[in-house]
C-alpha cells in the first residue's frame, strides 16, 4: 500500500513560501538624520549696549505657507455667432471649444439635442446668466 504525499508536500510548500517571504522582505529604510542645530545669533551692539544677552530665537522646523485661491479667470463676451459657427448654419462641439463657457455648457444650450447649436439657441444661451 502506498502512501499519501499531499500531507509532505504541502509542508514543503508551507515552508518554502515562508521562506521566501523572509528573502523578499526589505528593511525600512533608515530615518533621515537630525536637522543641523542653528548656531546662535552674534551679539549685536544694540545688545551689547543694553546690556542683554542675545536673544536665541530659532523657528527651526516651522514653515509658514500663506496660500490664496487663485483669481477667477476673466472671460469676455460671448463672440458673434458666425465667428464660432464658421459661416454655418449652426456650432458644432468642436466649434464650440473656441469659446470654452459655451463649450461647457454645450448641453444645456443645444435645447432640442441635435448635437449642434442654431444661431436661435445660441442667441437664448448668450442671455442667460453666466457665472
Amino acid at each position: 500500500m502506498m502512501k499519501s504525499r499531499k500531507p509532505m508536500l504541502s509542508a514543503i510548500t508551507a515552508g518554502v513560501l515562508m521562506f521566501a517571504g523572509t528573502l523578499i522582505a526589505q528593511d525600512a529604510p533608515p530615518p533621515p538624520p537630525p536637522p543641523q542645530a542653528m548656531p546662535a545669533p552674534a551679539s549685536t551692539a544694540a545688545d551689547a549696549a543694553v546690556g542683554q544677552a542675545p536673544s536665541a530665537q530659532t523657528t527651526q522646523g516651522q514653515t509658514t505657507v500663506a496660500s490664496v485661491p487663485p483669481p477667477k479667470p476673466v472671460i469676455g463676451p460671448a463672440p458673434p455667432f458666425e465667428q464660432l459657427s464658421g459661416g454655418s448654419k449652426s456650432i458644432t462641439e468642436e466649434q464650440a471649444v473656441a469659446y470654452p463657457p459655451l463649450a461647457n455648457d454645450f448641453i444645456h444650450a443645444d435645447t432640442n439635442r441635435d448635437g449642434k447649436i442654431s444661431k436661435s439657441e445660441y442667441e437664448r444661451w448668450t442671455k442667460l446668466p453666466q457665472q
